[in-house]
């Protein structure tokens, strides 16, 4: 038998370890294995790869990751108390847990992970976003991960796959459509978790692209992103018209008409614009 079948059911380790979540860490338990096992599988074959947890809690994830054939995983846990639970999921698992006690904001994770690198989460909530941000934003593409599969409130998985034209669309589509290929791949209810947060969650499954979808200087388009989206209700002329006197004129040579709004632009078309500020590549 699996050393891990043998381990005790999550509700029970909490209540050996007396693990109540904790709201200022952003804290929700998902106890049932048959959903940490589905969410692991989302992430694809780990056979032949090192996977990257953030905010493993008890453990249920990391359970589902090593059972689904994980080569290696890198837990990093800020809150202590988890560290007893998560050892023993380590000794049934021998060589393939590392648990490090950090905050995942401080810790560079690539001195302890091996490549192919895939990143498996249920991101603590107040943390999650400006994770994936970073992730999104490296110095250098492609990035250390092959994929990213996470969890987060549903409001922030629909923002991350939303298309133009929504309430949704704005800069977290923008950078996750610009590098990757996102698609939510599960819905969680509030009851599946303990306890039970105020609002829905989903998992989206993000694909690292090999270069970005089209050509753009990353931090002007950021820039051009920042300030379209910052006034989202001003049309496009009257919001970036610190960023460059003849925005008008810039605007119409990448396709946009300078009465339109932030919302109502594709990413082809912003990375155009991007393009022809001052900097880029026909500015």
């Amino acid at each position: 038998m699996n050393r891990l079948d043998t381990l005790p059911p999550l509700s029970r380790v909490i209540a050996t370890h007396g693990l109540s979540a904790r709201k200022s860490l952003g804290q929700n338990f998902l106890l049932d294995l048959n959903l940490t096992a589905k969410i692991a599988r989302q992430a694809g074959d780990l056979s032949a790869c090192d996977v990257l947890e953030i905010g493993p809690g008890p453990g249920g994830l990391t359970r589902g990751l090593l059972v689904e054939g994980a080569r290696h995983v890198l837990a990093v846990e800020k809150d202590a108390r988890c560290l007893p639970a998560l050892q023993e999921i380590a000794e049934a698992a021998p060589g393939r847990l590392n648990i490090i006690n950090a905050d995942a904001l401080d810790l560079d994770p690539l001195a302890h992970l091996s490549s192919p690198i895939r990143v498996v989460s249920n991101l603590p909530y107040n943390v999650g976003t400006e994770l994936l941000i970073r992730w999104l934003t490296p110095p250098e593409w492609p990035p250390f991960w092959q994929s990213l599969t996470l969890m987060f409130q549903r409001e922030v998985a629909e923002r991350i796959v939303a298309q133009p034209g929504g309430k949704a669309y704005g800069r977290l589509a923008l950078l996750a459509q610009w590098r990757a290929t996102p698609r939510i791949v599960m819905h969680l209810p509030p009851g599946a978790f303990t306890p039970p947060p105020k609002v829905s969650s989903a998992v989206v499954h993000l694909t690292a692209l090999p270069a970005p979808r089209f050509p753009a200087d990353p931090g002007i388009l950021e820039s051009v992103i920042a300030r379209a989206f910052n006034q989202r209700r001003k049309m496009l002329r009257a919001a970036l018209r610190g960023a460059a006197p003849d925005i008008e004129d810039r605007l119409l040579a990448a396709g946009i008409l300078p009465t339109e709004r932030a919302e109502t632009v594709s990413l082809e078309q912003f990375c155009a614009l991007a393009r022809r500020m001052p900097g880029g590549a026909e500015g």
